[in-house]
């Protein structure tokens, strides 16, 4: 059975309030049998079966004087327990509200900007001490470009190369 009909009173599947006489009662359960009863419905079979089950419950439980002495009695208890206030956690009052920042998070970020200059001044160090270029052209580039300058005019291509532009590098070589 779905959660949301067991938590439906008898009352409210019958559409009554709590004080309603035994007349309005089956007043209401005839009503709505007729809207809810496998014959004269267009919900299916097995769903108008069960609206009209549960229907059928809830008249009998309320059409007994007894039964529904009980019932109440235990509705009455059910909200009593609803109604007990239960400590609960604090709840934030503004939730997405930008706060200052502690002072582990700035040590956190002083920490991650040192490791990140470190880390630049040993790459650059590192390249630097072993004499290479801090910037280099890409070997397939390179490769790329000396090969245009060694073909000659009316190639497959059907460009010419430039004269006086040959291939080099944009970086002049150190020393």
């Amino acid at each position: 059975m779905a959660p949301e009909a067991q938590n439906i009173t008898s009352y409210e599947r019958l559409g009554v309030s709590r004080s309603a006489d035994a007349d309005s009662l089956r007043q209401a359960f005839r009503r709505l049998s007729k809207a809810v009863h496998p014959d004269t419905t267009r919900l299916p079979a097995q769903d108008a079966a069960l609206q009209f089950r549960l229907l059928r419950e809830a008249y009998e439980q309320l059409a007994d004087p007894r039964r529904r002495r009980l019932y109440d009695a235990a509705l009455r208890e059910r909200d009593a327990m609803q109604q007990t206030v239960f400590p609960s956690l604090p709840v934030p009052q503004a939730i997405g509200q930008r706060r200052p920042l502690s002072g582990g998070e700035w040590l956190s970020l002083l920490l991650l900007l040192g490791s990140l200059l470190l880390c630049l001044l040993l790459g650059v160090g590192v390249a630097w001490s072993r004499g290479l270029e801090l910037q280099v052209q890409p070997s397939w580039l390179l490769e790329e470009q000396t090969q245009l300058t060694d073909e000659q005019p009316g190639d497959s291509d059907g460009i010419a190369p430039i004269s006086g532009y040959a291939a080099q590098s944009a970086f002049p070589a150190r020393s």
